[in-house]
């Protein structure tokens, strides 16, 4: 196999989390009807071993098998660390390790790229756009609760002075954070749509048949599966809201079947509880740091009296440990966030990299629209 080649495929088929905005714009095409994910076959069709090698049953079976293990360990024993900051951070750190699997599964089936035709790049561009949408609108709730810290360092440099003046200035820093945090970002209310168009992509009718296909789409099946999975978890718990939720059924033949479906239904099953009791915010590091916040407000309304100063100062103490907790929790999702983003990004770069170098080549991906990116 030409090199090269194996080179462009090993890149190609990588989810993007993160994007250079001013390097992608051209390429989402809104106006064009939705198309299915993945153009290389129907996922559902049995791996059977009269028409795979042992070869290739080996790689979808440890596929599988690592896929069903990370899922395992995504589902906690304790429910109440689903939407703490250290679980969404297991889970994106997850995600990089499956995205990682497939590039690795890839270059193992050999299965060049060379011969594709216009439309399956389009396809990728193009999809691959919508999923940039969507991790954008993470990336951007992330900075925004990061902002709130601000108010929330305010306040706290205000609570070391007991003059009346600074503590009307700890008022407003509260009143700041708490409308903050309440309020909604519209870029993950819209990603939802997008999730929702991914799900129904799924069921994928046939259109290669293939021993090497097969394998192959059955593994990016796992990984569409997971990703949205993820994803739709990171949107209920960004936007409070239990419509965000989706619920995939997985077929029993997959090796990972079981390991996903115990996992959704501990963790959607939790984050349903916990909504449908009215709590906001439901991130764990957040919804503490409010308690703290609503358990000072009153304090500080008339000033504080000597009889209570010394719980004022624990209040204010606890408040302290629970921010610091807080700005921990974002700093590292915000990294696994970026590692994600990085992953995916230095994918789609090498894509279109090669993509340009072979066209330099052979000329046989003229007029497909990749120059102009």
């Amino acid at each position: 196999m030409d090199g090269s080649c194996e080179k462009i495929f090993a890149e190609v088929i990588v989810f993007p989390g993160g994007c250079l905005m001013g390097k992608i714009i051209g390429m989402s095409r809104p106006h064009e009807p939705h198309q299915p994910f993945f153009p290389f076959g129907n996922p559902f069709r049995m791996l059977s071993s009269s028409h795979l090698s042992r070869k290739l049953l080996i790689l979808s079976k440890t596929f599988e098998e690592t896929l069903a293990e990370r899922l395992r360990r995504l589902n906690p024993k304790d429910k109440g660390e689903i939407l703490s900051f250290s679980w969404m951070k297991l889970a994106m750190e997850s995600l990089c390790e499956t995205h990682n699997d497939i590039k690795t599964l890839i270059t193992d089936l050999e299965l060049p790229v060379c011969d594709w035709d216009e439309k399956w790049l389009d396809l990728y561009l193009d999809v691959s756009v919508n999923l940039l949408d969507v991790c954008i609108a993470f990336s951007s709730e992330l900075s925004r609760l990061n902002q709130g810290n601000l108010l929330l360092q305010c306040l706290l440099h205000n609570f070391e002075s007991n003059s009346s003046k600074l503590f009307i200035r700890a008022r407003s820093s509260l009143d700041g954070w708490r409308q903050h945090v309440n309020s909604k970002n519209p870029r993950v209310e819209n990603c939802c749509t997008i999730l929702d168009k991914l799900v129904k992509s799924l069921d994928l009718p046939k259109v290669k048949n293939s021993a090497k296909g097969k394998v192959l789409m059955s593994a990016l099946y796992g990984v569409k599966v997971e990703t949205i999975f993820v994803c739709s978890v990171f949107a209920a718990a960004f936007s409070g809201s239990g419509k965000k939720l989706l619920d995939l059924d997985v077929a029993d033949k997959f090796i990972w079947a079981r390991a996903f479906t115990s996992l959704q239904t501990s963790v959607n099953g939790e984050i349903r509880n916990i909504l449908s009791s009215g709590r906001f915010p439901v991130l764990k590091e957040l919804e503490a740091v409010d308690t703290s916040v609503k358990k000072l407000y009153p304090t500080i309304q008339d000033g504080v009296n000597p009889v209570e100063e010394e719980a004022f100062q624990n209040s204010v103490s606890d408040l302290g440990r629970r921010a610091e907790k807080l700005s921990q929790g974002l700093d590292l999702l915000t990294k696994e966030v970026d590692s994600f983003f990085q992953l995916v990004l230095t994918g789609r770069d090498a894509l279109l990299s090669n993509l340009r170098t072979s066209t330099d080549s052979d000329g046989r991906l003229e007029g497909n629209g990749i120059e102009r990116v």
